[in-house]
């Protein structure tokens, strides 16, 4: 699977949107498949074995958080969710059911294009194999010996502090909201206490982040969760 010639199903109950993304998207040399509610794209799905999913969440019938729902139990599919931006709470629940992303409307060609090939870079590097060294800028974790540098010096982090950088880098790209990351590191027991995650964060971000106050690794997305940005 190449990154442009990956093949795409996109997945709207608005026509104008389904054409112009199946536009853009062919044009850029994606091999778009399309549908307009949610029982269509769980059969697009099984018949064309498409390499992403864009997914309109207000759809006629099946939803798409069930659409979601449903795909997770069985496939790796990445999931884009396309969602208007007051629907904050359809938006974060889609991605606890495991969407991978979401991109907010109206939005443009280009930032639907980057989204893409961040997950689908994502998921080559998941199916190549987990890497005994990560290495972005100035960071470099090795997970064989749970040692953490910035710019060649060790930095010491707690237990729970390597296991928040872990999960965030194993995710990279990808938005973890606040409950997939609690769930990750403290347990499920821990999935609403949001206030250990806020403190956590700012003391990862003060030893790994050039500049703390201006983050370039963990990226706080506002009001759903954290992504790990990284150079590669």
């Amino acid at each position: 699977m190449s990154k442009s010639g990956a093949r795409i199903l996109v997945v709207d109950d608005e026509i104008e949107i389904l054409r112009a993304l199946q536009r853009s998207l062919a044009a850029h040399g994606f091999e778009v498949f399309t549908a307009s509610n949610g029982e269509d794209a769980l059969e697009a799905i099984n018949h064309y074995r498409p390499d992403l999913m864009l997914l309109d969440l207000g759809l006629p019938g099946i939803s798409g958080l069930e659409v979601t729902k449903r795909v997770r139990k069985q496939s790796n599919l990445p999931i884009i969710v396309l969602s208007v931006k007051d629907a904050e709470r359809d938006k974060v629940q889609a991605l606890d059911l495991g969407a991978d992303d979401y991109v907010p409307k109206p939005f443009g060609i280009d930032e639907v294009l980057a989204r893409i090939r961040v997950a689908l870079r994502h998921t080559a590097q998941v199916q190549a194999g987990t890497e005994p060294i990560f290495t972005t800028g100035p960071l470099k974790v090795d997970f064989a010996h749970r040692l953490v540098q910035v710019n060649g010096q060790e930095v010491k982090l707690t237990p729970t502090e390597y296991d928040l950088l872990k999960a965030l880098i194993k995710n990279r790209g990808k938005i973890m909201t606040r409950h997939m990351l609690l769930s990750q590191v403290w347990g499920t027991g821990y999935g609403t206490e949001s206030h250990y995650l806020h403190v956590y964060i700012g003391q990862l971000r003060r030893k790994i982040e050039p500049d703390p106050a201006l983050p370039r690794f963990i990226l706080t997305i506002s009001g759903v969760g954290y992504r790990f940005n990284s150079d590669d």
